[in-house]
């Protein structure tokens, strides 16, 4: 439309002159001017280059058909914290790639991390981020030299599940130190003063707390002990622990994974558990005790949290690790929230890797695919910046040279 507007005032302009001249030469309005019109005939041709200059767009959309192309088979290992959010973005990219398998196994953060470091998966889930030996050992497992790279792309609220029916209808509050010395095996009964008085008006029963808790290496554990570590480190002085290998006189259950806890607790009356808030069906969970208040957990809740948390130092500037702040300071966040990852290589051995892993990542960073987590898992979306951040580190992923 631009080049018609253009030559368009460049034949008036042309015809303006023509008659100028015309007149001045023979005093003749109009055969005269009909001539240099058509000599005008020449420009004509500007107009061609018009097309050939929108002709590189086309070119320009064949990438965004690619994925529909991509055929293969991802796989993946790892948290089962991610189990119903990984059922949503299999369901959602696999309807834009029917081409592709993804395959998921939730064996927990640790032999999430532990296959991928062998080379057994192209990625893992993981609860937490990785460590620095297990960061070491991913250089030699990916190819090239820059290991391994972490990206937060779920977020969810580790509930503390409970299992008395004698309070049914009540909301069980429990305050930093409560949960700690439950877990820690120091308050091992419901009758306890200290949990009436945070609680003033139920009846509790005359029944032994069993605390259940995960029996494999898993990221769960580790946000939910960071989480005392840092409330209540008086109480709590076992630091932010992976495998659960602490022992105490009241006791407590193991149970194998995310769905083995809230079995547990869900078989054992006098139990409570920790587990990622989207999994515990029926079963009520506790509010905790957040700047003089108790907080439910919900999606927005948790998703709070980060707002007010810091990125760590990578090892390199696409290392996304995050370093969760457990002390909000308004009671409008929850504060037990885990931040789980995927794990993934910065650089890979074949084609076929890079373009799976990319855009299996991209789909899940989007707002897309953290819907579909919302949807299936009750997770909090990622925020627009974090996304943002997240998908440069996933558009530097590449085949190693």
């Amino acid at each position: 439309m631009e080049f018609d507007s253009v030559n368009s005032k460049r034949r008036i302009f042309a015809g303006i002159l023509a008659l100028s001249l015309t007149a001045a030469a023979c005093g003749s309005d109009d055969e005269p001017a009909a001539e240099p019109a058509e000599t005008e005939a020449p420009a004509e041709p500007a107009e061609e280059p018009a097309e050939p200059a929108e002709e590189p767009a086309e070119p320009a959309e064949e990438p965004a058909e690619a994925p529909a192309e991509l055929s293969g088979t991802l796989v993946g290992a790892g948290a089962s914290s991610q189990a119903a959010a990984m059922q949503g973005w299999q369901v959602g990219f696999q309807e834009l790639n029917p081409d592709v398998t993804v395959e998921y196994d939730p064996i927990g953060s640790g032999g999430g991390r532990e296959r991928f470091l062998e080379g057994a998966t192209t990625f893992a889930g993981s609860d937490a981020a990785l460590k620095d030996d297990e960061f070491a050992a991913s250089i030699e497992r990916c190819a090239g030299d820059q290991g391994a790279i972490n990206l937060p792309h779920y977020i969810s609220p580790i509930a503390l599940p409970y299992n008395l029916p004698s309070i049914e209808g009540t909301t069980l509050n429990l305050t930093a130190e409560l949960i700690a010395g439950i877990f820690a095996n120091q308050i091992t009964n419901w009758n306890d003063p200290a949990i009436a008085e945070a609680n003033p008006g139920v009846e509790f029963p005359d029944l032994a707390i069993n605390p259940v808790h995960r029996s494999d290496d898993s990221g769960t554990t580790e946000n939910f002990t960071d989480y005392m570590s840092q409330t209540a480190p008086d109480v709590w002085t076992f630091g932010a622990i992976e495998p659960w290998d602490i022992d105490g006189p009241g006791g407590g259950e193991g149970g194998q994974g995310t769905s083995g806890v809230v079995a547990a607790v869900a078989a054992g009356e006098g139990s409570i558990g920790y587990a990622d808030a989207s999994q515990i069906g029926d079963l009520p969970a506790a509010a905790v005790g957040v700047a003089g208040e108790f907080v439910e957990f919900s999606p927005e809740a948790a998703g709070r949290i980060v707002d007010s948390s810091e990125r760590l130092d990578g090892r390199n500037e696409f290392d996304f690790g995050i370093e969760v702040n457990r002390n909000p300071e308004t009671a409008d966040t929850y504060p037990i929230a885990l931040v789980s990852y995927h794990i993934v290589c910065l650089e890979y051995s074949s084609q076929e890797e890079v373009d799976l892993v990319k855009a299996f990542m991209t789909y899940v960073g989007s707002e897309e695919g953290q819907a579909a987590s919302a949807a299936s898992a009750g997770s909090a979306p990622i925020s627009p910046e974090v996304r943002a951040d997240i998908l440069a580190s996933i558009d530097a992923i590449s085949v190693a040279s």
